[in-house]
């Protein structure tokens, strides 16, 4: 009997009534639904979240903030969060108070709570004060009504997190520029005010340098006055010196003409009786003494000009005394006064090199202020936005995909077509047999009975994958880089697990069937289908490397995506390896088998 032969008698044999071909559809149809089903209901779940309620409680009480001139205005950040959750309809947002959203989520009428609390914008606000903290916002999660709900809650919560963070960084950052800008003006106004302030200390520093000549010339004038006055005084107070000798003589002079005039009627008396003594008549006496009378005149008129002359000489005496102070007051004043111009000429001196010191200094301020201003860049409203913008979120992620699928489901797509593939394969071993024990005792051919009993589930394999690929692609509307190769692997696959299956129920029988479901058990973790095989734990991985359906869902998503094609051609090497290998150790068992027959192999088999 011949290999079609032999696959056309299992053919008969598994539509032989309409129970059994009712069956042998109802298995085809197992990887179909499996995938297909699981696959529709996890085409896009992302699509669906804006349907998940979630409850939104906002206790906020706002904070005041200055609003210029004075006043002040109440922010509330609070709401301003709430108003873009809810725009944004990311979730089914319920606004509800505290006590309604801690009910909703223990009934599960929403999946979990988002809580902004009533400090909230005070703690955004706190950063300008002095008990800077940060503000929290509360999620609270129920597992009993959704694990994978709670995730996406904390997912959802960094969002937030992420959002109030760069609303509050623009505004803060926005206000930053503004002062920054405002600094520029005034540093601008400063940088005239210092350029005016340069050129009056030049102008400063020039009249101080007059001022130090002039005080210079001053002091020497007045060293020279003080020299001259003390000359002055010197030769007053000689004078004067001088004077009052003459006035002590012509005082003496005085006396002495005074005495003289004094004595002369005492001296006529006299001369008067002596010339009586001398017996001169009274007539010749007084001739005589007429003769005499024009010389006491004279005296008279001497003396009073003695006295005359000597009140003049005391006068002078004492104006030349007079003189002689005054003369020695003028010499301290002009001496003090030099001592004053040569200060004032120091002082002057000093202020000229400090004027310079200023001015210079002042001009470094003029061009540090300058320098200044062009440090800061000039801004208007609309670039402060943008830079403010550009400082609250200064990253953009550029997300590119060198191979992609197009959504969820897509993206599980080849690792539940594979886990399809075994599952359709298995189920129809269910049905049919594996080697037909009649023909193992009939037939001397291990390799044609192998190849007969490979072949009938592996063609009804690989309509299964045919069928399958056609409810994703049609049915689903997934799409396909290269789909003529993902349907090549699918089949491909399907026919490797036959021959692996197959392989366990020529050596172990029942226990066989049941090593292909523990096998799959084993696949189902280790394929790296849904998180990086790189998360699995250490034995996992190395039964990653080595079972077939982590090479099946790899050279998938290469051509299902548009990957590295390579790889792909790599994955099915090794799945040649496994379905080469499986047939060889089908064909040794069928080999087994036909050198020991007994009465017990014409039995039927307790499988089919």
């Amino acid at each position: 009997m011949k290999v079609p032969s032999m696959m056309a008698a299992e053919f008969r044999r598994l539509t032989a009534s309409p129970m059994a071909l009712i069956a042998l559809i109802a298995l085809m149809c197992v990887p179909i639904l499996y995938g297909g089903l699981y696959l529709w209901a996890n085409q896009d779940p992302y699509d669906k979240l804006s349907d998940v309620p979630v409850a939104l409680v906002v206790d906020d009480e706002g904070v005041r903030t200055p609003a210029g001139e004075g006043a002040t205005a109440t922010t509330n950040y609070g709401e301003k969060v709430a108003e873009n959750l809810l725009d944004g309809k990311a979730f089914a947002w319920q606004r509800m108070s505290a006590d309604a959203a801690q009910t909703a989520l223990k009934r599960g009428e929403v999946d979990f709570t988002v809580t902004i609390p009533s400090d909230f914008s005070a703690a955004l606000n706190s950063a300008s004060g002095t008990d800077p903290h940060q503000a929290r916002i509360a999620l609270e999660t129920n597992d009993a009504n959704n694990y994978l709900a709670s995730t996406i809650g904390t997912q959802a919560v960094e969002k937030i997190r992420r959002s109030v963070a760069e609303m509050v960084g623009t505004e803060a950052a926005e206000k930053l520029l503004t002062g920054l800008s405002d600094v520029r003006d005034k540093l601008g106004e400063a940088t005239d005010g210092a350029s005016q302030l340069f050129d009056g200390a030049g102008t400063a520093s020039a009249g101080s340098a007059q001022l130090a000549e002039g005080t210079a010339q001053l002091a020497d004038g007045t060293a020279q006055l003080a020299s001259g006055a003390q000359q002055l005084a010197d030769g007053a107070g000689q004078i004067s010196a001088g004077n009052q000798q003459l006035a002590g003589y012509a005082d003496d002079a005085a006396s002495l003409s005074q005495l003289a005039v004094d004595a002369l009627p005492q001296a006529r008396a006299d001369l008067a009786q002596l010339l009586a003594e001398q017996g001169l008549s009274q007539q010749t006496i007084d001739a005589i003494l007429a003769r005499l009378d024009p010389v006491a005149d004279r005296l008279h008129d001497v003396n009073g000009s003695v006295q005359n002359a000597v009140g003049k000489i005391d006068q002078l005496a004492g104006g030349s005394a007079t003189l002689a102070s005054s003369a020695q007051q003028l010499a301290d004043g002009a001496g003090a006064a030099a001592n004053g111009a040569a200060s004032a000429r120091d002082g002057a001196a000093s202020l000229r090199d400090g004027l310079g010191t200023l001015g210079t200094g002042i001009g470094q301020l003029r061009d540090g202020l300058a320098a200044g201003v062009e440090q800061i860049p000039a801004s208007t409203p609309e670039l402060r936005q943008a830079q403010a913008g550009t400082i609250a979120d200064p990253v953009q992620v550029s997300s590119d995909k060198v191979a992609a699928a197009a959504d969820y489901g897509q993206g599980l797509a080849p690792f539940f077509a594979a886990l399809a593939g075994w599952i359709g394969i298995y189920a129809l071993f269910l049905i049919v047999k594996p080697i037909s024990r009649r023909a193992v005792t009939a037939l001397h051919s291990p390799l044609r009975i192998t190849l007969a009993g490979w072949l009938t589930p592996a063609v009804l394999g690989a309509v299964q994958m045919v069928t399958l690929l056609g409810v994703l692609a049609i049915a689903l509307g997934f799409t396909f880089d290269n789909p003529w190769g993902t349907l090549g692997v699918m089949v491909f696959a399907s026919i490797t697990y036959a021959a692996i299956i197959l392989a366990l129920n020529v050596w172990l029988g029942s226990v066989g069937q049941f090593l292909g479901l523990v096998l799959m058990v084993l696949q189902l973790v280790t394929a790296g289908g849904t998180f990086p095989w790189q998360t699995l734990p250490g034995p996992l991985v190395a039964l990653h490397h080595v079972l077939p359906m982590s090479y099946v869902v790899d050279a998938m998503r290469q051509l299902m995506y548009g990957g590295d094609a390579s790889r792909a051609i790599t994955d099915l090497i090794v799945l040649t390896l496994w379905l080469v290998g499986a047939l060889a150790i089908a064909a040794i068992g069928v080999t087994r088998m036909t050198h020991r027959r007994t009465l017990r192999d014409l039995q039927p088999s307790l499988i089919g």
